[in-house]
């Protein structure tokens, strides 16, 4: 492997830190990733503030690997209850909609998970800064860990983790700044479960092939556990069982499924596994598990690589 500067910085280490173009540890928890023209961008839990809300930090890239600051795309906001010093904010998701307008979507909490809101906010450009709108329970449901997706032909969707009922996908407004209607909801078998039946956390989707790929983990805290996904030819399903992404027992190499990250390049369409390894006594370190993930045929794999490059022209990962 050529030990030019450059390509030492383009290489991706599952559970090593990103350091962003200041020399800062990138606070890239709990993130969403898109890509919009040329560049990835992303939007994190800055945790600063440890569990209490730190804003939303947003960063570009162009290979996934080196990070640009644009400092916070919403930051801590006093005058606003859902965004004042003492909230929870988890999982910032971000979708453009038809429109162009980029809307971000947030798990709104209280210091004692109680509040279980999603929030909207909304910029002119990914990088922010966004304009809080509101919080609620979609539909009257609580909602903790989110994701997000938009199908092929534009229409927005909601993922949202009801322990009282199970993951919902949720149909989003044109605008996508409202929900409209459950498409599907999935529960965790069986139903003798220790935890119940439930829905799993921290939930990805993405679409290979016609074939709808959902991705969560179990309600296990702060400890990680074996990420599963499920498969539908629709988003209402009937959704396949739920099947290991990593070998059992690993703990999804001790992580938990962020998101997953689709590169479209010239050459071949590769996926990302996005991840964390939560520290839950230093939650501002907490390393970033990002893997290539092999997707097709009905199942997902996680392939383990201490270090890996991925060009994001191509597509190929190296």
């Amino acid at each position: 492997m050529s030990t030019h500067p450059r390509a030492a910085r383009e290489v991706i280490a599952p559970g090593r830190l990103f350091v962003d173009d200041q020399g800062a540890v990138a606070q890239l928890h709990g993130v969403g990733i898109q890509k919009f023209g040329r560049r990835f961008y992303a939007w994190g839990e800055d945790k600063t503030n440890a569990g209490k809300f730190g804003g939303v930090a947003c960063y570009s890239s162009t290979d996934l690997a080196t990070w640009t600051a644009h400092g916070h795309a919403l930051p801590v906001s006093p005058d606003v209850p859902d965004l004042a010093p003492g909230r929870v904010i988890e999982r910032p998701k971000v979708l453009r909609n038809p429109a162009g307008t980029y809307v971000m979507f947030l798990h709104v909490e209280s210091e004692d998970y109680s509040y279980a809101r999603v929030g909207w906010a909304v910029a002119d450009r990914p990088e922010g800064p966004y304009t809080y709108l509101r919080s609620e329970r979609p539909l009257g449901n609580i909602s903790r860990d989110i994701g997000v997706f938009a199908d092929d032909d534009g229409t927005g969707y909601l993922l949202s983790e009801d322990r009282e009922h199970g993951l919902h996908i949720y149909r989003l407004s044109a605008d996508y700044l409202a929900v409209e209607e459950i498409v599907s909801t999935t529960l965790t078998p069986p139903s003798d479960h220790p935890a119940g039946p439930h829905g799993y956390e921290s939930p990805a989707l993405v679409k290979v092939d016609g074939l709808y790929y959902l991705f969560g983990s179990d309600l296990t805290g702060w400890s990680t556990n074996d990420n599963k996904v499920a498969t539908a030819s629709a988003l209402a399903g009937p959704w396949s069982d739920w099947a290991d992404i990593a070998p059992p027992g690993s703990a999804t190499y001790d992580s938990q499924i962020s998101t997953i990250v689709t590169v479209q390049g010239s050459q071949t369409t590769s996926h990302v596994y996005v991840g964390d390894r939560w520290d839950r006594d230093d939650l501002f370190h907490s390393a970033p598990v990002w893997l290539p993930v092999r997707i097709g045929g009905g199942a997902a794999e996680l392939e383990w690589r201490d270090e890996w490059t991925i060009d994001t022209v191509t597509g190929v990962i190296a």
